[in-house]
């Protein structure tokens, strides 16, 4: 068997590294999968990140290969140390993501490859000499991000290299639009349609005063992006006033959405929230909505 290396991101690995990546998204959330521009697109910057991704010095990504087959990935960061740089950011160096391909029979070797990878990302971080290391599972996915409970295989990595959840836990849940409630009328409440910061807002309105509003983002898969299966949407944000909740106002909003979401050919529904956050969840889950998983952010290394 030849031996395994682990060297820069080539071009000409460009598909096996989006089979890779595509193999864990399918784990985390169903019916996506992202393209090889996608992938190549994020490698030199994250779109989405317009806040952070300008803090960004330097960018990495480094494959572990056997018989000229892509075994294991990653993709560290480098924040710049100067003023500019939110003081969280300041001068850290961090794996943006890591994967590797599980054992089988037909790779025997692979836990050997993530081992050698991890070193290489380490080694990486130490000439760095940044102030502090982190780790993370940011792929270009919608709803990848943190470290998702399906990934124990690379969980595992993380802990024996050193690396320690020192963050938050975040529940993802999914709901099918068809399963949530109808937009049933409510006598003296209106609800309004109108463009919010994280995608279409829906407010209810009674007398005149806000009760609450719903954001659904269905630009999840921007052009380059290629899900499979139907629409996908998530929700950008749920807010009802105190003084209406316990009333079944967030069902009402929820109604007003999926109608809209059915017009938009989006049958999918993802929505976030912190563990802690039970109520919310509960509400969630007595609206359709069921868990997919839980993902742990922020892995900080602690080798000590």
């Amino acid at each position: 068997m030849p031996a395994l290396q682990v060297r820069p991101f080539r071009r000409a690995d460009r598909d096996q590294l989006t089979e890779l990546i595509n193999t864990h998204v399918a784990a985390v959330v169903p019916g996506v999968s992202v393209s090889v521009n996608t992938v190549l697109s994020a490698l030199e910057r994250q779109p989405d990140e317009f806040i952070t991704d300008p803090w960004v010095s330097e960018r990495v990504t480094l494959v572990a290969e056997q018989r000229d087959n892509v075994v294991a990935a990653a993709h560290l960061l480098r924040y710049r140390a100067d003023d500019e740089v939110g003081a969280d950011h300041r001068d850290i160096g961090e794996i943006d993501w890591f994967i590797w391909y599980p054992p089988a029979s037909f790779r025997p070797d692979s836990e050997e490859a993530a081992s050698l990878l991890m070193s290489a990302c380490l080694a990486r971080l130490a000439r760095w000499n940044v102030r502090a290391r982190y780790a993370s599972g940011e792929l270009p996915a919608p709803a990848v991000y943190g470290l998702p409970r399906t990934w124990p295989h690379i969980r595992a990595v993380y802990e024996h290299a050193g690396f320690r959840h020192v963050g938050d836990t975040e529940v993802i849940l999914v709901a099918r639009v068809a399963d949530l409630p109808p937009p049933t009328p409510r006598p003296g409440v209106t609800v309004d349609r109108t463009l919010g910061e994280c995608g279409t807002r829906f407010t209810a309105y009674a007398d005149g005063r806000a009760l609450g509003f719903i954001e659904v983002d269905t630009a999840l898969s921007r052009p380059e992006r290629h899900p499979r299966g139907t629409g996908l949407a998530d929700v950008g944000n749920l807010h009802i006033d105190p003084a209406a909740q316990g009333e079944g106002l967030e069902h009402r909003l929820l109604g007003q959405a999926a109608d809209w979401l059915r017009l938009c050919g989006v049958d999918r529904l993802l929505a976030y929230e912190a563990a802690t956050d039970r109520t919310m969840i509960a509400r969630l889950t007595s609206a359709g909505f069921r868990e997919l998983t839980r993902t742990d952010r922020r892995w900080e290394h602690r080798p000590w």
